[in-house]
């Protein structure tokens, strides 16, 4: 699970319940004041600490039975690879798009699935991207890399602290769903959710032909 914010605190929270056998977290930050709003795991006497450190914590006190890997540190490419190989399944509960590009490129080399989840005022998104199939789209194929898109953050733009909740309990849905082979996941689906109307949409997503990160025919 990359991202240990508003949405990794919810599904690590759902995960470790659910009694998830091994899990790691890595983010690099340090919990702050303002994050209390919407980052579950975290009480004002843990401001300053580490966020995989305290998370690991309260994750371990709710269930001393999962094993829980903390990375304090803020992850490049070439560090994506091996963690990436180590797991069964991939959160990115990130906030910025480098990383979800890079997290992207190791899912798709080692054919891992992919939980992504954004939140953003009142709007949010999960996706799966189940790269085990060799007719599933990426994160690229929905996102390109070189795609001109606005980078926002919650820091800056402000969140609705529920819908944070939402979307990190379906990403731990997927992900459980995933681990156990039950139910459709959202592979090759966009969940969407205004939380201003309460309205969900459904959007399909398909393999680009071209995608330059898992169509290795048009590199």
């Amino acid at each position: 699970m990359v991202g240990a914010g508003g949405l990794g605190c919810p599904a690590g929270l759902y995960l470790a319940a659910s009694g998830i056998g091994k899990l790691t977290l890595a983010d690099p930050d340090q919990i702050d004041l303002t994050n209390l709003q919407r980052q579950i795991l975290y009480r004002t006497d843990s401001i300053g600490s580490p966020k995989v450190v305290a998370a690991r914590a309260a994750l371990q006190a709710l269930n001393p039975e999962v094993e829980i890997f903390a990375l304090e540190k803020k992850l490049q490419g070439k560090d994506f690879p091996d963690l990436v190989a180590a797991v069964d399944v991939v959160l990115d509960c990130s906030d910025n798009f480098a990383t979800r590009h890079a997290l992207n490129r190791a899912c798709v080399q080692l054919k891992k699935p992919l939980v992504s989840g954004a939140a953003i005022r009142f709007d949010a998104q999960v996706a799966v991207f189940d790269l085990r199939k060799p007719d599933a789209p990426c994160y690229a194929c929905l996102y390109p890399e070189d795609g001109e898109i606005e980078e926002v953050q919650c820091s800056s733009m402000g969140v609705f602290a529920p819908l944070t909740g939402v979307v990190g309990a379906l990403q731990a849905m997927e992900a459980a769903k995933l681990l156990i082979g039950a139910g459709e996941t959202l592979n090759g689906r966009l969940l969407l959710l205004d939380a201003k109307r309460s309205e969900w949409r459904t959007v399909r997503v398909k393999k680009d032909p071209v995608c330059a990160v898992c169509n290795y025919a048009a590199r």
